[in-house]
């Protein structure tokens, strides 16, 4: 009878380890929406970071460790803009967690070409880590995802590799009907805040005329503020884009001085679901387009 019993359980065991889904954390919502796609229904993935979250500088909480130290995989954004994770990845003492540099793929932009110093403010040495809002670098994410997911559960590999290309299939399909939300705009050149908004530019062909800060991580000052009103009225701007995190006087400042419009849209997704990157991304086009009428 105990034998029985014995065999009885090991048999649950086993069965509710092969219904097991494979956890998955990452830094920030976009790189969590991605893998529940590619992993679909054996993976439950959650972010760290908020869309109204700084990236640069997460609070790092004890919660976040007990969360991390449960997941299998944990997705960095990399490039020198999630270092704060390192602190949660090493508190939640995980053994088994694979972690994975999600920029593996991308060519990087606006990487410095000189020795970099304290007079280019925060700048990241290894070039400019906001890649995910290219959708050409989301499917780069996603395949470097889906490795990631072959290695830890192989026995799935069929379905993630499944996913991976009807994400590209879609993706490809889509660029044509965001690139047709972008050419609605009629002036192509804006200013951002900071460098957050270069991968989407280059990928549906804005012109970023300038930024606020200086350099990163510095607020304009008074002199900055006068070239960016020239600026404005020279290459006949119409929308300011500020990230909802950073302070926005100088954004204010200048839509007094030259009736710029201002928009705040955050860089990141505002949750996990799958694809719902993607669907940031029409949403960016269509208010673009009504600020700049």
């Amino acid at each position: 009878m105990k034998t029985t019993l014995i065999l009885a359980a090991m048999l649950v065991l086993n069965a509710a380890s092969s219904f097991a889904k494979i956890t998955v954390g990452a830094s920030l919502p976009d790189f969590a929406s991605i893998a529940s796609y590619v992993g679909g229904d054996n993976v439950e993935a959650f972010s760290i970071a908020r869309s109204t979250s700084d990236p640069h500088s997460v609070e790092v909480l004890p919660t976040y460790m007990v969360r991390v130290a449960r997941a299998d995989i944990y997705l960095k954004v990399g490039l020198g803009l999630d270092q704060w994770a390192d602190q949660i990845i090493e508190g939640a003492r995980n053994s088994k967690l694979k972690i994975v540099d999600c920029s593996a793929r991308v060519s990087v932009l606006e990487k410095p070409t000189r020795k970099v110093d304290a007079s280019m403010g925060d700048v990241h040495p290894d070039g400019n880590p906001h890649y995910w809002l290219d959708p050409a670098n989301g499917v780069l994410i996603a395949e470097t995802i889906a490795d990631a997911l072959v290695l830890v559960d192989p026995e799935h590999a069929e379905a993630y590799r499944a996913n991976l290309e009807r994400f590209r299939s879609e993706t490809e399909q889509k660029m044509s009907s965001w690139k047709l939300e972008a050419d609605k705009i009629a002036n192509h050149s804006i200013l951002t805040y900071h460098s957050s908004w270069s991968y989407f530019a280059r990928a549906f062909e804005f012109n970023i005329a300038a930024k606020i800060e200086p350099v990163p991580g510095i607020p304009p000052s008074a002199s900055h503020l006068a070239l960016l009103v020239n600026t404005i009225r020279k290459d006949k701007v119409r929308v300011v884009i500020q990230e909802p995190y950073f302070s926005d006087d100088g954004a204010n400042y200048l839509a007094r001085e030259t009736g710029v419009s201002v928009t705040k849209l955050s860089p990141s997704c505002a949750d996990v679901s799958p694809l719902h990157i993607s669907r940031i991304l029409i949403r960016y086009s269509r208010h673009l387009a009504r600020c700049s009428r």
